[in-house]
């Protein structure tokens, strides 16, 4: 097994985390990136391996409007400042990976007022993703309707040279991968050929690419990624608990299974993007949540403050991500106590993944099936170990996880 296959991330939205300014006064540059420093020791205790870091680059607001991929946000302090981090996750045995947003940039990234001001610099096209034909002027065409969000011009060989340099910048300072935000909405083609250039240099690194809809498997061979968010299964877990309806989990475990016989699927229940886990089901049945996300293939993460049982909302509004993108204490101590039983029960689950390696690339084999009571069996890949978890909603929600009818752990 390779490293990517004892990874279990603990994800972190730095601008969040660290408290940074979002769109308000942002004049007075901060290390704030250097209060991570103090909770490194807290993922490696909660039995994490490596740290996910959201956008770190320097941006216009939230992170996903990036203004210059090669310089550290000054809300969150200088290039010292992260590698003064990633040193001290190399020295505790951390792996870093980091959040690249090259689906579009920020409007007011310098290059494109200038490429708007000069005009397109090559035959086939600038950088950006610009309608030059637009009544009243060139218009540069935006990502999902958000209008500060830029396209970039992905057919464009000058966009693939420019992702292609970011990528091995950041590698080449020691960080060991990337998340690929928005990669759904730019053609697979693009990737296979930024990645082309980047991996004879940093073989090792490992690529997963954010993927809502659609064929992961296709998505990740013809883009040459190694993995894909599994959006699939992260609904159908949270999906199912909350409705009593086990049969929605079953199926798509049927389909995950189809999935690992390609790739090793990016797996979670909470990210930046979504309502938190516990609001959204109570915090009993996350822990059934968690139990499922532990006990299948993938290369799970954990959304920070969800070992902690935290709760917020998504909202669709400007600002409505801040909830579920909070700051944290300066030290894990001032966490507040009442968490203190979703961590525990986050330390054995993932613990009892640890204990058991195999798990990354195992598939399950339903046992038992009704609406509100489910079993399943990950199995190795070469048959030679699992584990049967038993899932209960019935009278309230209860999981057990045994080895050869022997349980292991239960909630």
């Amino acid at each position: 097994m390779n490293w990517v296959e004892h990874a279990i991330w603990w994800h972190v939205y730095p601008l969040g985390f660290c408290g940074a300014p979002i769109r308000e006064d942002r004049s007075t540059p901060e290390p704030r990136l250097r209060r991570l420093l103090g909770w490194l020791d807290y993922a490696i205790e909660l039995g994490t391996s490596g740290l996910l870091l959201g956008p770190i680059f320097t941006a216009q607001t939230h992170g996903y409007d990036t203004l210059d991929h090669h310089g550290i946000d000054p809300r969150l302090g200088t290039l010292q400042d992260f590698e003064d981090l990633l040193a001290a996750c190399r020295t505790r045995g951390l792996r870093v990976l980091l959040d690249g947003v090259f689906s579009h940039v920020g409007r007011h990234h310098p290059d494109l007022r200038q490429t708007l001001q000069e005009g397109p610099a090559s035959p086939t096209g600038p950088m950006f993703d610009i309608d030059w034909q637009a009544p009243g002027g060139p218009h540069p065409r935006v990502f999902e309707g958000h209008e500060s969000l830029v396209r970039l011009n992905h057919r464009s060989p000058q966009t693939v040279d420019y992702v292609a340099d970011v990528l091995t910048a950041w590698l080449d300072r020691g960080i060991d991968g990337w998340r690929l935000d928005a990669a759904y909405s730019v053609d697979p083609a693009f990737w296979a050929q930024v990645l082309a250039r980047v991996r004879p240099r940093h073989p090792d690194a490992w690529w997963f690419a954010e993927v809502i809809h659609g064929d992961y498997a296709a998505f990740s061979a013809s883009s040459r990624v190694d993995s894909v968010t599994q959006y699939e299964l992260w609904k159908a877990i949270w999906s199912s608990l909350l409705d009593r309806n086990f049969h929605e989990l079953d199926w798509a475990l049927q389909r995950h299974n189809g999935f690992l016989r390609h790739l090793t699927p990016q797996t979670f229940i909470g990210n930046h993007d979504v309502t938190r886990i516990a609001t959204t089901i109570g915090p009993d049945a996350a822990l059934l949540a968690t139990a499922i996300l532990m006990t299948v293939g993938g290369i799970p993460s954990v959304y920070y403050g969800d070992e902690q049982a935290f709760t917020a909302v998504k909202e669709d509004r400007d600002g409505g991500d801040d909830a579920i993108r909070p700051a944290f204490p300066d030290t894990p101590a001032q966490l507040a106590p009442w968490g203190l039983r979703t961590y525990r029960a986050y330390q054995d689950l993932i613990g009892l993944r640890r204990r058991h390696p195999w798990l990354t690339t195992a598939t399950t084999e339903t046992l038992h099936l009704e609406n509100t009571r489910y079993s399943y069996r990950a199995r190795a890949r070469d048959h030679t170990d699992y584990l049967d978890v038993h899932l209960d909603l019935q009278t309230h929600p209860a999981v057990t996880i045994g080895d050869h009818n022997h349980p292991l752990w239960h909630a």
